[in-house]
């Protein structure tokens, strides 16, 4: 945390020059930028769940199809 107090009989333009300057200085606002869009990684038993439940998904699909349950649509890739 940056701690910056008025001088006396100082102007308020130039106590704001020396804030901002301060500001830079200790790197504040590049740890903000970088941690701006930070996601933080998943646990493992949530990727394991996750990929179990891509299977299993995967699984129904196919034997949908191969019963004729499900009719496959084709669509057009995307550029």
């Amino acid at each position: 945390m940056i701690l910056v107090k008025r001088k006396k009989a100082e102007s308020f333009e130039s106590f704001y020059r020396r804030f901002g300057r301060r500001v830079q200085q200790s790197g504040s606002v590049l740890e903000s930028k970088k941690n701006r869009f930070h996601k933080p990684e998943p646990s493992k038993t949530k990727v394991r769940a996750s990929a179990l439940r891509r299977l299993q998904t995967r699984i129904k699909r196919e034997y949908l199809l191969r019963t004729g349950q499900l009719i496959e649509e084709k669509f057009p890739q995307k550029r």
